[in-house]
């Protein structure tokens, strides 16, 4: 598009379009970006002022690539149009979604918040549209770099979707684009809050803040429908702040399962009067079905769609994920990082050990975790209390230590445990592989923290590690399994 008629598009009123006399008048962009790296070109670079590097300062190097003007917050007499914004970052939304003709427009987007379960509600999500006949993609955790990706990457991924017959995406919106403005220039056919607890302060501050920014999913952005499950205490806080807005309002909770059947690797339940399966355990994977489903229904979705779509998602990567070798105990792998999330992961575990198979007894529940570093430190001691209540033993160990000593983090952890002393293995691989030499029959291991990573983050460098693939490995060792 022409630069003007793209501004045009975006809606900019705001604007001010400044040109030296050497400046194209109105240059053809063919791309949007905010690392100058990526500019080819005919590209519209974006000045992104951030907290460790200012984009404004690279605009120079931008042009030199090729870039045919920039989107910033003062004008640089660089040779190449400024397109002056009081928001460089608020701007980039509408910018790139007018570049890519307005893609979430085409297909029924949701878009997911909430600090645990959106990983799994989105996979859930996309089963039950496939089912529908609705081509499904997924953006999240899994799928990127970043939980929701940056403005321009976004939109040029739901035009990909959009180009390639995708009729639905199910979408993670973190508390993070929110704040930063990530996903404004996407419309929303619906938005789904699972829940909120104790995460994310290093960069909030407080709950409430961090409360505030996920309510902006609801509030600030262009979304057709909320659904919101009234029986979490932030949730119910959200319900009443939209009880008088204009956006349609739905409620759900996870006691809307009904009759439910907990097996060792799947469940099923009643919801409004059918029976629904899943292909994976875990009490708190019922709450993230009937978010889902509530979410399809009000959608448009058949019962016949949610019922099949439900059943046919695997267990997704890295969430109650389970490692079988053919040991007589279960191990399983779980992204939980945050204490709330530990607490449902540890009592899930607990449901499980109390399910004795075959030729054993009621066993115990083992825990192997740790807590990022550079990241929310007044939650380390939550999670240390949280798996002494929960956990019959502890092994503490490391997890993305990043900038920090990997034993200051542990001692923060453990300073909130009680009863028996934790377990301490700073090596993550040699705390897993102690955790399972210590597991019996009838047992189950919980390896959480991580989940789907395949690295472990020290800052100055990322070395490969994946739970799964150790834990996998450990068994085989310890029990003389063969390889299949």
């Amino acid at each position: 598009m022409r630069l003007g008629a793209l501004l045009a598009a975006a809606e900019l009123d705001a604007a001010k379009f400044v040109a030296d006399d050497h400046a194209a008048d109105d240059p053809l962009v063919n791309d949007i970006v905010i690392a100058s790296a990526e500019v080819t070109p005919g590209t519209l670079f974006g000045c992104v002022p951030g907290s460790r590097a200012d984009g404004h300062d690279y605009a120079s190097d931008a042009v030199k690539r090729g870039a045919v003007a920039l989107l910033s917050e003062r004008p640089l007499g660089l040779g190449v149009p400024d397109v002056v914004v009081p928001s460089v970052r608020r701007a980039l939304g509408p910018v790139s979604a007018a570049l890519w003709g307005s893609p979430s427009r085409a297909m029924r987007v949701v878009g997911v918040t909430g600090t645990n379960g959106k990983t799994t509600t989105c996979a859930l999500l996309a089963g039950i549209f496939d089912a529908q006949g609705w081509r499904a993609g997924v953006i999240g955790t899994l799928s990127g770099e970043r939980t929701t990706p940056e403005a321009p990457a976004l939109q040029r991924r739901l035009a990909e979707m959009r180009d390639c017959g995708k009729a639905a995406v199910a979408m993670e919106v973190s508390s993070h684009s929110l704040d930063q403005h990530r996903v404004e220039g996407t419309h929303f056919a619906a938005g789904v809050f699972t829940n909120l607890s104790q995460d994310h302060l290093d960069y909030h501050g407080t709950m409430e803040a961090y409360f505030a920014s996920k309510a902006q999913l609801f509030t600030s952005c262009a979304v057709s429908l909320a659904v919101v499950n009234r029986a979490d205490p932030w949730g119910a806080r959200l319900v009443e702040m939209l009880s008088g807005a204009q956006v349609p309002l739905v409620t759900f909770a996870p006691s809307d399962a009904t009759e439910v059947e907990l097996g060792r690797r799947s469940s099923s339940f009643s919801w409004h009067g059918g029976r629904l399966e899943l292909q994976m355990t875990g009490r708190f994977n019922l709450s993230n079905a009937v978010a889902a489903a509530t979410a399809a229904r009000e959608l448009g979705a058949s019962r016949e769609a949610i019922s099949s779509g439900l059943a046919s998602v695997p267990p997704v990567r890295g969430r109650f994920e389970e490692v079988d070798e053919g040991q007589p105990f279960t191990v399983l792998v779980d992204f939980a990082h945050t204490p709330a999330a530990l607490g449902e992961a540890l009592g899930a575990a607990r449901e499980l050990a109390n399910k004795p198979g075959p030729g054993y007894n009621p066993g115990r529940v083992i825990v192997v975790f740790g807590a990022g570093g550079d990241r929310d430190r007044a939650k380390r001691p939550v999670m240390g209390r949280v798996a002494s209540d929960l956990a019959d033993v502890m092994v503490i160990t490391s997890d993305n230590p990043r900038s920090e000593k990997p034993l200051s983090i542990i001692e923060e952890v453990s300073s909130g445990a009680h009863g028996a002393a934790p377990l301490v293995h700073p090596d993550r691989a040699e705390a897993i592989s102690t955790a399972l030499a210590e597991a019996e029959p009838g047992d189950v291991v919980l390896i959480a923290g991580k989940g789907h990573e395949t690295g472990q983050d020290f800052g100055d460098h990322v070395e490969q590690f994946d739970d799964v693939v150790v834990a996998r490995e450990a068994l085989r060792r310890l029990h003389g399994l063969a390889e299949r």
